[in-house]
């Protein structure tokens, strides 16, 4: 094995060792020596890799952020056709896809605002960049931000372990606000999209 190789799995070790501590032991209990200890490394592999915690902690969030993206990305491409608003649909479905993977995204998030609310901060200009999309594809652009919005409502309250509600219930409605065609009614007259609209694919991204 190379010494790149080496180095990323020694990283991911590190990044999948700070999850394990934070969800078995909380975050107070995260330190660069709990760390080495699960990952099976030296303070010193470790302190390589990332000379403090706040680098964990970073990293923990650039990896869900990463995969996330990637997410989206793919369900754009699968679906392109079958929505006329595609940044939307793919909103949607990332936020339903951060429900169905709660647990490791709750626990870096969890990490990071013990350590410093500041580090949920550093993607927020992608965010608008997202939201500034999504506004210039719409028909009705408050429409689709209340679509957007009521997704992302979905997957914190599961998130953060507070929704009432089933699996099953989740998944109905985050199907609904896919479906282009039920929110036709209430859209403000515009120019309107001469493709029958379509609900993107149910199936989710492997």
């Amino acid at each position: 094995m190379d010494n790149a190789s080496r180095s990323e799995r020694s990283r991911n070790a590190a990044i999948q060792a700070a999850l394990t501590i934070i969800a078995r032991d909380g975050p107070g209990r995260l330190t660069l020596d709990a760390i080495a200890r699960e990952a099976g490394m030296s303070k010193g592999g470790v302190m390589h890799q990332f000379p403090t915690k706040q680098a964990v902690l970073m990293a923990l969030l650039d990896q869900q952020r990463a995969y996330f993206e990637e997410f989206s990305q793919r369900f754009k491409a699968e679906n392109r056709s079958a929505t006329a608003e595609p940044e939307l649909a793919a909103r949607i479905a990332t936020w339903r896809e951060v429900a169905l993977k709660r647990e490791p995204v709750a626990f870096a998030i969890l990490g990071a605002l013990i350590e410093d609310p500041g580090f949920l901060s550093v993607g927020r200009d992608t965010e608008a960049k997202k939201v500034d999309l999504i506004k210039a594809e719409a028909e009705d652009p408050q429409l689709a931000l209340l679509r957007a919005a009521a997704a992302q409502g979905l997957a914190l309250a599961s998130l953060l372990g507070i929704s009432t509600l089933s699996e099953k219930e989740r998944a109905q409605l985050f199907e609904r606000l896919l479906d282009d065609a039920q929110w036709l009614a209430l859209a403000k007259p515009g120019k309107r999209s001469a493709r029958r609209p379509k609900s993107p694919s149910k199936s989710r991204a492997s």
